[in-house]
This record gives structure tokens, sequence and C-alpha cells, in this order.
């Protein structure tokens, strides 16, 4: 991409990630980059697209509304759905959400997108990375475990696979660090 987006070369560029995820402000502290958070008031909601689309606006919009306070920065965007059954999977409201999402996953393949945005005063990229999760067949046991940790009621999907929800996991086919909520290797993949 551009240079004050290449992690080892972070040098005095105001970088500031427009999410309020604690994953992926981990994931950005992993691979050693300098940045700020800054959490814009966007609200998601369902703009009635694909979900390949969806994601890409929903971190444009987020992406533009923190640029437009800090326009000499670079601002990196994001946004994750879980998608089966041509329906995104939200965050779970209460536990029989949780067990009746749970059971909708067991046993099958389901798809997480990422859309990502950054900004900066020369530079515009937005795109996202589709990542296939198959789950293992999961029995009530698991998915009482599972939904007693608590774990689920933050996160899209309601499984966190960095977490205890890895255990729901039988294999991915794609970017992990996607499924997790930021795909840096496809954000920083170029040297210019």
């Amino acid at each position: 991409m551009i240079k004050a987006l290449t992690p080892w070369q972070n040098n005095g560029t105001d970088f500031i990630l427009a999410s309020a995820s604690p994953r992926r402000r981990e994931i950005l502290n992993m691979i050693g980059l300098k940045f700020r958070v800054v959490v814009s008031n966007v609200r998601e909601q369902d703009y009635d697209l694909p979900p390949d689309e969806l994601v890409c606006a929903l971190a444009r919009d987020k992406a533009e509304a923190v640029f437009a306070d800090n326009p000499d920065s670079v601002v990196l965007a994001a946004d994750t759905v879980v998608w089966i059954d041509n329906k995104i999977l939200g965050k779970p409201q209460n536990r029989d959400d949780a067990v009746s999402m749970l059971k909708l996953l067991s046993g099958r393949r389901h798809e997480v997108y990422t859309g990502y945005c950054v900004l900066s005063r020369d530079y515009t990229a937005c795109d996202y990375v589709r990542t296939s999760v198959y789950f293992k067949e999961l029995s009530r046991d698991i998915i009482n475990f599972y939904i007693n940790t608590g774990e689920p009621f933050d996160k899209a999907g309601e499984y966190g696979i960095q977490g205890k929800g890895a255990l729901l996991v039988e294999r991915i086919d794609g970017d992990y660090l996607n499924v997790v909520g930021l795909p840096v290797s496809k954000i920083f993949e170029r040297d210019v």
C-alpha cells in the first residue's frame, strides 16, 4: 500500500484505528504498528446489500467519519460480519438467541467477511476479505459450556475463534486474522 501503512516504516505518521474492537487493537499491536484509536459515531446498519458490499460500505462510512476530523492522518476502519443461509448473524441478544445461533452454525460452513477502508489525503483503499469457517457438530454440552463462558455476547456471529470459540471450529479456508476481525496480510500486502 503506502509507506505510511507499512508497519515497519510508521515513522511519525499519525495512524488512526477507527474501531472500538479490542481484537483489532491487539492485531495492530501484534504487528508493531504505532496507532491511536478514534471511534467513529457511525451506527452500524443494514444497507440491504450483499455481505461483501455491506462490510465495505460500513468500513468506508466509519473511516470517512473519523477522517473528517483528522485530515492529516491515515485512518483505518473495518467491519466484520458472519454470513450463513443468506443472512447476517449479529451479536446474540440473550441466551436463547445464542443457543439458536450455535445450533445454526453446528456442523456447517459459514463465511466471515471483513471490509476495510484506509483513507489519507492522497490515498483511499477499500476492499474485503472472505474466509470460510467450518464448525464441528456441537453437542448440547459444548453449546452450554461456551455460552456460560460469556464470550459469545460481544461478537458478531457470537463466537471468537481466538478464544474459547476455537473449540467450536473444525477448520478454516482463508485468512485466520480476517475471522478475528482485521486481515492485516491483505491490508499491508504491498510496499511502495
